[in-house]
């Protein structure tokens, strides 16, 4: 048996503040010193790499070790943080808005980073209580602080939490990108190379966040969609996913003047359990059925539903053609709406999106006249397009008050969505005759996706490279004109893990890994005549991109 393992593991202890993740880590411990072989193998896992900070922050599940969620490591990660914030301080005292959600441990988290950004010389400032993400992306801008951190897992499965990092100043509060991740990454390495947790200065002289921080938020988005008179009467239903986005939306729904919706009772309060959906993403099967039961005895007319940090948004109408007689719109649909929104309320600016959505948003740009960005995955990527009025991302990723907020916002998108049902409305028509107005105007866009979860990542990087080496010259039976790999990025351009295939037929395929899941994604993009000649092609482009990832796994 090899001890260094165990050696690893009792140095870990040593550091560890936390009497939950001790207690699990001292029973494998126990166990591995006893000749235990799966729990030798357990502490393997936890302790043969750690997790890595990227332009992401950090993501995983909860649990003791360095590839694990916990007191220790988010420790390291402040620590680190607070050292890069130091080194590139352009005030004399930087400054960093600490957010947190309601999943297990966020608020331990949050406050252990507030004390050790204390302990570092920064002014630390704690939002007041359990927010939504866009609340602390606001913050930063808001108080024109030097950084901000989230805490949160966002739609992750319930065991996981996270660390997501924010920059001020010229970022004006977007997501890091790089080389920013790799500093801090290095930061933060050197502190968990050099010293035990115990001895990083903490400090209890943070501040909490004033109640006005909140206020300004649901000043700023209620001005988004103020309600028009169509509003009056109007009938819905709203989940939080057991997140935190109710208490927020409530205040500004008041405010800009949209009826209360009628709520999925189960789901509405923050609960980092999340008992009622095996994975609390709004795209995932399943999560939506008790929205869709809530609907129906409602007689609503349709849903909007959060994720848990409320940084995305569903959106579901009735359908007759479905068994659960409500039907969940992609991204695509929903974003497409917003931008059209943008693009006839604007008289200038970008309309904004990730590669891997439709390109429909483009179509609407020319026609309005506006510049058009595709970006890498991302709102760190998006937030930054030039001049931009409005962003999104097939993920259910929507930005559309880029002044009040520089990410991803599902409060102020579900604002917007209740602004287009209500002006709706008042011509006597509903989202679903928007869709249809949408495709008339523009074209037939149709959009899927494959995807293969995996349980060793490392798969999804052979797949990728088997993808490269033997490039696909049909899809199906329609032929690959083109391929463009963006892993080779020009000098000075952002490089991304991407395949983008473009067929004969205008048809195109995206193939990347997932950035927060163990999965494999192909993103499908086809213009059709109609709608059922859009469906008739993405059901064979759908065909042929399974049989061309079956035969990369071999």
């Amino acid at each position: 048996m090899n001890a260094a393992i165990v050696d690893v593991a009792r140095s870990w202890l040593a550091q560890d503040p936390d009497p939950e993740t001790r207690a699990e880590l001292s029973d494998l411990i126990a166990r591995a010193d006893a000749g235990d072989a799966a729990a030798h193998a357990d502490l393997h896992g936890r302790f043969d790499t750690r997790l890595a900070f990227g332009t992401a922050g950090l993501r995983g599940a909860l649990g003791a070790g360095s590839n694990r969620m916990n007191r220790v490591l988010v420790g390291q990660a402040a620590a680190g943080f607070a050292a890069y914030l130091r080194e590139n301080a352009t005030d004399a005292t930087a400054s960093v808005v600490i957010g947190y959600d309601g999943r297990r441990n966020s608020d331990v988290f949050a406050r252990d980073s507030a004390e050790i950004f204390a302990g570092a010389g920064l002014r630390a400032i704690l939002l007041p209580r359990l927010l939504p993400t866009p609340v602390l992306a606001f913050a930063v801008r808001h108080l024109g602080a030097s950084a901000g951190v989230m805490v949160t897992a966002s739609h992750n499965p319930p065991d996981d939490n996270g660390y997501k990092v924010y920059l001020g100043g010229p970022d004006e509060g977007s997501q890091i990108v790089a080389p920013a991740d790799r500093d801090i990454a290095a930061h933060i390495a050197a502190v968990a190379d050099r010293a035990d947790l115990g001895s990083v200065p903490r400090s209890e002289d943070y501040e909490i966040a004033d109640e006005s921080v909140i206020d300004a938020y649901v000043a700023a988005t209620a001005m988004v969609a103020p309600a028009p008179a169509g509003a009056a009467g109007m009938r819905w239903v709203y989940t939080a996913m057991h997140g935190v986005g109710h208490e927020t939306l409530s205040r500004i729904l008041s405010v800009s003047g949209y009826p209360t919706p009628a709520v999925v009772e189960a789901q509405i309060e923050p609960d980092g359990r999340f008992p009622t959906v095996a994975f609390p993403n709004p795209e995932e099967p399943g999560a939506m059925d008790l929205s869709y039961e809530a609907a129906r005895a409602a007689g609503a007319e349709f849903i909007l539903a959060n994720d848990p940090d409320a940084d995305r948004l569903a959106v579901a109408i009735p359908d007759a053609g479905t068994p659960e007689g409500w039907r969940r719109l992609t991204g695509n649909e929903v974003g497409l709406l917003l931008g059209w929104r943008a693009a006839r309320t604007t008289g200038a600016g970008t309309l904004a999106c990730s590669l891997v959505s439709s390109p429909g948003l483009q179509t609407v740009a020319e026609h309005y006249g506006l510049g058009f960005e595709a970006t890498l995955t991302g709102f760190k990527w998006i937030s930054r397009a030039p001049n931009l009025v409005f962003g999104f991302e097939e993920a259910l990723g929507y930005l559309v008050n880029p002044g009040t907020v520089r990410d991803k916002d599902g409060i102020s998108a579900a604002i917007a969505v209740l602004g287009l049902a209500a002006e709706a409305r008042e011509e006597g028509r509903t989202l679903a005759d928007l869709l249809d107005q949408f495709s008339e105007t523009f074209g037939y866009f149709a959009s899927g996706q494959v995807s293969i979860r995996v349980d060793d990542v490392s798969v999804i990087g052979r797949l990728m490279a088997a993808l490269r080496a033997a490039p696909a010259a049909m899809i199906g039976e329609v032929a690959v004109e083109r391929i463009d790999d963006l892993l080779p990025a020009a000098p000075g351009e952002p490089s991304g893990d991407v395949l983008r295939l473009w067929l004969a037929d205008g048809s195109r395929v995206i193939v990347r890994p997932s950035g927060t899941e163990p999965k494999l994604k192909a993103y499908l993009d086809v213009r059709g005549e109609s709608a059922a000649d859009a469906a008739g092609r993405l059901a064979g482009l759908d065909a042929g991109v399974r049989a061309l990832l079956g035969a990369a796994q071999g």
